[in-house]
């Protein structure tokens, strides 16, 4: 299968929240709002846009893949990288991880991060097979209140 890499587009939307809701079975759950596609892609839109990317095949447009990029000066991150389960083992994953590693270090990125859950053992084997490794820290968190995304009407 051929793909192409490209930033997000709002028309985008509904096929990414479909491919998010196969591939992250939380963005189904009712009972975890900030496991809400809607905001996550609100909230990526409001903040380094141009670091969100789709793979889409290059027969029809479908995409088959997204992941989300952040950089804040001194760390780059690694977000909802996901592949559609009929286009998996195609090496769209391995495009997208380093179409975002090369974004990344266009703006001067040092190390990129990423977290992976710890019941997934199938996702660390496939990042260790692209050069990841652990570190010796703890991944530390707080939910924070949920609050509305940043909308440049709000911004004014």
């Amino acid at each position: 299968m051929s793909v192409s890499i490209r930033p997000f587009a709002p028309a985008d939307t509904d096929a990414v929240i479909a491919l998010w809701q196969q591939a992250f079975p939380e963005y189904r759950d009712t009972t975890r709002p900030h496991r809400n596609p809607h905001l996550s892609i609100a909230n990526k839109l409001g903040t380094q846009p141009e670091l969100f990317f789709v793979a889409t095949r290059d027969d029809d447009g479908a995409v088959v893949g997204t992941v989300m990029t952040g950089y804040d000066g001194h760390r780059g991150w690694l977000y909802s990288l996901a592949v559609d389960p009929a286009a998996r083992r195609l090496g769209i994953g391995t495009q997208l991880v380093r179409h975002a590693e090369a974004a990344l270090a266009a703006r001067g990125c040092p190390k990129l991060n990423l977290q992976v859950l710890s019941s997934k053992p199938e996702v660390l084997a496939f990042y260790e097979s692209l050069g990841y490794r652990a570190d010796a820290v703890v991944s530390l968190g707080k939910r924070l209140e949920a609050s509305a995304p940043v909308t440049e009407a709000a911004v004014e």
